[in-house]
């Protein structure tokens, strides 16, 4: 006799594919982040990872294992620190994301579900640690 019943199983065979896809599409975002300057790639990343531990265990070992891209996502499953120009690039998006749906002719109910949903996300941001070595040399 099975403890996970069929219904289970079921969601579970629906659930690796819209993972995997999700991870593959953070993944190219994540990559996409890290070349422009104002998208910020490091949160794709991590989410990448999530998805892939969910669907993928060999991307997932391999997007942490990668040179470029994995630090950043080591770095948040040790620490959970994000490193200071990080938190400012992050906040200063979230903020020219409002100034841009705020000159827009967006009903006032999506500025103030934007601006509450951005305010907690650059709460969260900000209150994170910072890493030891953040990679600036300091004298």
């Amino acid at each position: 006799m099975s403890i996970v019943s069929e219904p289970s199983r079921q969601r579970r065979r629906w659930h690796r594919p819209l993972y995997l896809a999700a991870g593959w599409l953070c993944t190219v975002l994540g990559i996409i982040g890290l070349i422009l300057p104002l998208m910020p790639g490091t949160i794709f990343l991590i989410a990448a990872a999530w998805c892939f531990s969910r669907s993928s265990p060999r991307f997932e070992s391999w997007l942490v294992n990668h040179p470029w891209l994995g630090p950043q996502v080591v770095r948040w499953r040790q620490t959970g620190a994000i490193a200071r120009r990080t938190k400012y690039v992050a906040c200063g998006s979230m903020l020219l994301s409002f100034v841009i749906l705020a000159a827009s002719d967006a009903p006032p109910i999506a500025l103030w579900l934007s601006g509450a949903g951005l305010i907690a996300a650059g709460t969260y941001v900000a209150s994170r640690p910072e890493p030891e070595d953040d990679g600036v040399t300091r004298r």
